[in-house]
């Protein structure tokens, strides 16, 4: 069977070495940084330089202004090609929800996440109005392995809470503000420049958009839900329209379950064009009750 990735991007592996070399930069240069007032020997001891590390880590998680800012700036423009009616921030805490109407009424509601393999993809609640609800993926971390992330996000935690918990997810986007730089370069745009889309500060390739099973697949009654097509899911056919991505592009998320003696079994296939991209085992979903 081909290898088909299951993102067109990768690690950077150079990319990766720059970090590493900043960082050992940084670390040579702690000490003359700042007006600590300290010898270096008291510097080194002091612990203020891991200290300042951990705040800027703190600072960094808390933050969701550059996510928030990537997300507007789309709505904003699809509410201005009428593809939208309007849109509306609805986060809570650590929560980040987006509610956009169309005209006639229709609600996709969305909820961002960070780079998928982290347990807060975990946390998620299909809101009660919604017509269509949608995760969308933000990664800060230009470093991380974009196919790890996708692969963990999909199979690894949110196909086994949409099982477990009986919660209906009906499409993914990852899709972020690194998507297309230095740091992680973009395939779908290498030898395609009319692809990338500029809103304001931003040079955007293509989204990745991933189509879920239309109804929650059950070991007993409805073991193998097939996928949504993307003309049937509105805002992500609004936002393949409006961002250059094509039928053939997108990429169905088959989730099954069975019984396997008293534990719940899934499997995970992810397929574009018939093409199968990645595809596990049946594996136990090993969930606290």
């Amino acid at each position: 069977m081909p290898d088909y990735p299951i993102l067109p991007c990768q690690v950077n592996s150079a990319w990766k070495q720059t970090i590493e070399d900043y960082a050992t930069a940084l670390e040579k240069a702690a000490f003359s940084i700042g007006q600590h007032g300290m010898t270096e020997e008291e510097f080194m001891e002091s612990g203020l330089f891991e200290s300042a590390i951990e705040r800027l880590r703190g600072r960094r998680a808390a933050t969701q202004k550059a996510k928030r800012q990537i997300v507007e700036s789309i709505l904003h423009f699809l509410q201005e090609r009428n593809a939208i009616s309007s849109w509306a921030f609805k986060g809570q805490g650590e929560r980040h929800d987006y509610i956009v109407t169309f005209s006639d009424g229709w609600i996709a509601c969305i909820e961002t996440k960070g780079c998928l393999d982290g347990n807060n993809t975990n946390i998620f609640k299909r809101p009660p109005n919604a017509d269509e609800f949608i995760m969308w993926s933000l990664c800060q971390n230009s470093g991380s392995d974009p196919r790890h992330n996708a692969w963990s996000g999909i199979h690894t935690r949110l196909g086994a809470e949409i099982i477990n918990r009986k919660e209906k997810v009906d499409g993914l986007i990852i899709w972020d503000m690194a998507c297309g730089t230095v740091g992680r370069p973009c395939p779908k745009i290498a030898t395609k420049a009319e692809k990338v889309t500029r809103i304001g500060e931003y040079a955007l390739p293509p989204p990745c958009i991933f189509l879920f099973p239309r109804t929650i697949p059950d070991p007993r009654n409805n073991p193998a839900p097939p996928t949504w097509n993307l003309n049937e899911i509105r805002f992500l056919a609004i936002l393949s329209d409006a961002f250059h991505v094509t039928v053939d592009e997108c990429t169905k998320v088959e989730i099954h379950a069975r019984m396997d003696g008293a534990n719940t079994q899934r499997k995970t296939i992810c397929t574009m064009n018939t093409a199968v991209l990645r595809e596990s085992d049946w594996q136990d979903i090993k969930r606290s009750s």
